[in-house]
């Protein structure tokens, strides 16, 4: 488990060291995003001939070897294209049949494709950066209103036409109902933030995730470093997603070329956005999904593709400097 989580990580800081000196502008280029896309898209229909895990069709595995991960790919190739695409008809990104509605093909396409796996956690954050990004090209209020109107209704369906989707929203609402089933993650989990106090029980020495806490190392590791932890450490990681936040903002915001600015905002909002569902689950804010912790819950491709995408980050911001 250490030794294929540390190749992960090795993989990821030397390719995260390489793209830091590829100049963003190769990206630019339809020669770049359409087959990125295409490849994308393959590989979203493919993980549905592989035998499922947890009743989900989201790993595309090469033998005993190694696992991957398309739904993570999707991400910076959805931003990637999306920029691409929007930073040279900023001046017409109003026009709904030319610009809007052609932006938004790939993105419902990739969030079809994973809500079908499933993973609404991942769509839901493909969906939020998609209009963050439309936003900030300048698309108005009206168009975001219509699209979540049109969404509803299928949310809804897909949040209470399926039995378990049903059982998890019925837990939040009512986090004691079932606490031996549908309610047994959430209610471990704040047992593991309330018992770590404010300084935490120490380094390793957390009980929740001996048998209790399920997923401590992915989908609910914030709950095991709380507890561990404590308040300070909880803070401590918060603190660290803020400064991210900051310095990919000011570098999207400081940036002249639109092309950079949407990238730059699309990979931070990308990270913050799954920072803040994995958070906000563990400490039940929201209905409970799986969306690992960005750059801290094992798991090879995430991991992998956000240090990736922190080097395109990287480049942009010594372009700016």
């Amino acid at each position: 488990f250490l030794g294929r989580h540390a190749g992960w990580s090795g993989a990821g800081v030397i390719v995260m060291v390489v793209l830091m000196s590829v100049d963003y502008s190769r990206y630019n280029s339809p020669r770049f995003i359409y087959p990125a896309a295409a490849a994308t898209t393959f590989f979203l229909v493919l993980v549905f001939f592989f035998h499922d895990s947890h009743h989900t069709h989201r790993w595309i595995r090469f033998g005993g070897l190694f696992t991957f991960q398309p739904s993570e790919i999707a991400k910076p190739v959805l931003i990637l294209f999306l920029a691409w695409f929007l930073h040279s008809r900023l001046d017409r990104i109003n026009d709904w049949r030319h610009t809007l509605l052609r932006a938004a093909i790939m993105p419902v396409a990739f969030i079809l494709l994973i809500v079908k796996q499933p993973d609404l956690g991942t769509a839901l954050v493909l969906a939020g950066v998609t209009a963050m990004m439309l936003m900030l090209a300048g698309m108005e209020w009206k168009y975001l209103l219509l699209s979540a109107a049109a969404a509803l209704p299928p949310l809804f369906a897909l949040l209470f036409w399926v039995s378990w989707r049903r059982q998890r929203m019925l837990v939040f609402l009512h986090p004691d109902s079932d606490p031996q089933g549908a309610g047994f993650h959430i209610n471990q989990s704040l047992i593991a933030v309330g018992t770590g106090g404010l300084t935490g029980r120490g380094f390793m020495e957390g009980m929740q995730k001996l048998f209790y806490l399920p997923e401590a190392s992915t989908d609910f590791i914030f709950a095991n470093i709380a507890e561990e932890l404590g308040f300070i450490g909880a803070m401590f990681i918060l603190t660290l997603f803020i400064v991210l936040g900051v310095r990919g903002l000011r570098t999207a915001f400081r940036v002249q070329d639109p092309f950079a600015r949407l990238t730059a905002f699309g990979i931070t909002t990308a990270i913050l956005l799954q920072a803040f569902f994995n958070i906000s689950v563990v400490l039940s804010l929201v209905p409970t999904k799986g969306i690992p912790l960005p750059f801290i819950s094992s798991g090879g491709t995430s991991l992998f593709v956000s240090l990736a995408s922190i080097g395109i980050l990287l480049n942009i911001s010594k372009q700016v400097e």
